[in-house]
């Protein structure tokens, strides 16, 4: 018996249908505007544990999954481009239908790259407008809703239970359930909408009893899962940022509708992190399927590696991590062949059920993924059962795991010419002619066969996606990955510090420029490349061929700004650290007018181009000046290497630079150092392209998160300020 945590109950129980060996199972789907990052096809990946586990355990399982094919916003907000489809409808000259159709289409196809069962049904939202509107009247007859100018809100007030899923129960928590501004016909502003009135110019809109308008954003799938399950579903899916409000506002609407609890067993999955963080567009992390498979990688590993971690529990998703999977999955399969090719010589069915019932039972403790997966190891290694019956144990439990395992094709299956090669360069081993040996070897691989040799024989094996995967050069996923000699002594006077994100005559200038004006015995020169996928790479290579004092540091995906540059830090080992931005072009000796400045030990940042404030909500270019400064512009920012381990590493929660450079200098504020700027210093500024390559909608989000997270951490520090010292 399936046992899961239910979000609503906060504890652990059985999953128990409505009718016998039956399940229904309803998940939110995606909003088709656009393509499912991976985080969002996590939780889907969970559900398809679900259900795969109940039908194992020989239920019947009935699984629904909307498509949310049309936005809920008000007019302004639609042309603003802040609901996505219309945005993209706009800018492709096609219609939202179409634009929905296109990534609907591409939702199915990521969902079968990763062998998601297809659901039952799939409805759109389009096409139940008025099964909306049905509930809607009736809530409305039931006095849990009321109409304002056309508008419906329903009215959490009438609600009692409202908040108990969230947890959100007292009225000053609660945050107002709607997905724009305040809106001033409300009764309570924690009312949600259930019917907007559709605003003049408005396309998107449905005839109803209040005239023309669109849906709520909740209220859909309240309509779809009561139409398609009933009034009573077994389990509801989706992830953690779906509990509220969507989830808090359908089951007020269901159960407000029908009288009753609808939903038995509330399940939700955690988020996957990337570089530590939630992934988002905005953030430029949210990979999707097609980046996987643009880099050579099996998707199938991603759904290996979501079983690497509980489904309650946050994943940090890296492209190491990946690959590991992959190379992990890749082993599975090549024991699996290796099994299921064995000859059966003494069948224990016994042997075969009790490992059977061993690995379910783990999957039934709270769909435990990991547990299986190390089961399922256990048993690629275990002696108490031959290899014919730990074919048959692993074909049972991918019913479950999903991999597809039994798909696999022979790679040990090799053609008549591969197999005369590795006749003939076994009779050139046995008489030790290790040189033709060698060329044989070499002939085979560059066919595309892996030849693994041992004291006894070589086997030979067509090569995997990995194997044959060529990487231009080695890569990191993060900054953990990097060993830190931060406590390490100084090999160079002046360290200078690059990231680059792209454009390559930006790199190659600034560069250049550094190589020019210092000493290649004095100072090591450190770029990150990060995730540049132009030919930044290659220029940096080229470039660290010619100057052995260059060393090029690349990062297989943008790990975001602090991550980037905490790698400079970790690696450096000059005794003076200089960050320069990549728009920076050097003009003339500045290493030595730095070294003056931070000559004084009370100095704990020098730099080009300062920044001043009075209330920490404002601060003022301080271009043009000099002297002490609140804060250091990201232009030009040196400092002692020997101070990080007092001051630490940047937040790698900054994914942005923009006011990256404030929280850092704060950093050094709060541990009593002062920050100097110099704008006398022999720099030319050019186009920031990490500003003006964003759209200006992109630029106002990351700095408003930025932003945010700097006033989260200093707002009361106005005492580090100049202007109170």
């Amino acid at each position: 018996m399936l046992e899961l945590y239910n979000t609503l109950t906060r504890e652990r129980s059985a999953l128990l249908p409505h009718r016998k060996g039956r399940f229904s199972i309803y998940t939110c789907g995606p909003t088709v505007y656009r393509d499912a990052h991976i985080g969002n096809l996590r939780s889907y990946l969970m559900a398809d544990w679900i259900r795969r586990t109940l039908q194992t355990l020989g239920n019947e399982v009935t699984h629904i999954k909307n498509i949310t094919d049309v936005g809920h916003m008000r007019q302004e907000v639609l042309e603003q481009g802040e609901d996505k489809v219309i945005a993209a409808a706009i800018a492709e000259g096609k219609t939202p239908a179409q634009i929905a159709e296109f990534y609907t289409q591409r939702f199915l196809a990521d969902e079968a790259a990763i062998n998601i069962l297809p659901a039952d049904e799939f409805p759109k939202a389009t096409d139940h407008v008025e099964e909306m509107v049905e509930i809607i009247e009736s809530l409305l007859q039931s006095s849990l809703a009321y109409e304002v100018g056309g508008n419906i809100y329903f009215d959490v007030n009438a609600f009692p239970t409202y908040g108990n899923l969230s947890g959100n129960i007292h009225e000053s928590q609660l945050q107002e359930a709607v997905r724009v501004e305040a809106d001033p016909l409300k009764k309570d502003p924690r009312d949600f909408t259930l019917w907007k009135k559709a605003e003049p110019g408005r396309s998107l809109k449905w005839p109803s009893p209040w005239g023309e308008g669109f849906p709520g954003w909740h209220i859909e799938c309240s309509a779809m899962s009561i139409k398609y399950l009933g009034r009573h579903i077994d389990v509801h899916t989706g992830g953690v940022d779906n509990i509220f409000p969507h989830h808090e506002g359908e089951i007020a609407q269901s159960e407000g509708y029908t009288g009753s609890p609808v939903v038995s067993h509330w399940v939700h999955g955690q988020h996957l992190l990337a570089d530590g963080v939630k992934m988002a567009k905005s953030a430029g992390n949210a990979f999707i399927i097609s980046d996987l498979v643009e880099r050579g990688i099996d998707p199938l590993a991603f759904r290996y590696l979501c079983m690497t971690a509980r489904y309650r529990t946050r994943i940090n998703f890296t492209f190491t991590s990946l690959k590991a999977s992959e190379t992990a999955l890749n082993k599975l399969r090549r024991h699996y062949v290796l099994f299921n090719n064995a000859s059966v010589t003494n069948q224990d069915n016994e042997k075969i059920e009790e490992w059977n019932k061993r690995l379910l039972e783990k999957v039934c403790e709270d769909l435990d993924m990991p547990g299986l997966l190390d089961g399922v190891w256990r048993l690629v290694e275990s002696s108490d059962i031959e290899d014919s019956g730990k074919a048959e144990v692993i074909r049972r439990v991918d019913n479950v795991m999903g991999l597809g395992l039994n798909l696999t094709s022979n790679m040990y299956d090799l053609p008549e010419s591969i197999i005369n090669k590795s006749k003939e360069r076994a009779s050139l081993r046995a008489t030790s002619d290790y040189e033709a040996s060698d060329r044989i070897r070499s002939e085979i691989e560059a066919k595309g066969y892996l030849v693994e040799d041992t004291a006894d024989n070589s086997v030979i094996r067509i090569k995997n996606r990995s194997e044959i995967r060529e990487e231009k050069w080695k890569t990191i996923s993060s900054s953990a990955e990097v060993s830190s000699n931060i406590a390490e002594g100084s090999l160079f006077p002046i360290t200078v510090g690059v990231v680059v994100t792209g454009f390559p005559e930006d790199t190659k200038r600034c560069i250049s420029s550094v190589i020019k004006w210092t000493d290649p015995d004095d100072t090591e020169i450190l770029v990150v490349d990060n995730g540049s996928s132009d030919s930044t790479g290659e220029v940096l290579e080229e470039m660290s061929t010619v100057h052995k004092n260059l060393k090029v540091i690349h990062s297989d995906h943008t790990i975001g700004d602090g991550a980037a540059k905490n790698v400079l830090l970790k690696v450096a080992r000059g005794k003076i650290f200089i960050l320069l931005d990549p728009s920076v072009e050097i003009k003339g000796n500045f290493v030595d007018r730095i070294g003056e400045l931070l000559d004084s030990p009370k100095v704990g940042i020098a730099g080009l181009a300062g920044l001043r404030t009075k209330d920490l909500l404002h601060f003022h270019d301080g271009e043009g000046e000099s002297g002490d400064m609140d804060a250091m512009q990201g232009y030009c920012f040196a400092l002692r290497r020997r101070d990080i381990e007092k001051v630490g590493l940047m937040r790698e929660s900054f994914r942005y630079y923009r006011n990256l450079d404030l929280d850092f200098s704060f950093q050094f504020k709060e541990k009593g150092f002062e920050i100097i700027a110099d704008h006398n210093l022999p720099m030319e500024l050019h186009e920031h392209r990490g500003w003006t390559a964003l759209s200006e909608g992109e630029r106002d989000e990351l700095s408003k998160k930025n932003y945010g997270r700097f006033l989260k951490k200093w707002r009361n520090r106005t005492d580090l300020l100049v202007s109170t010292t």
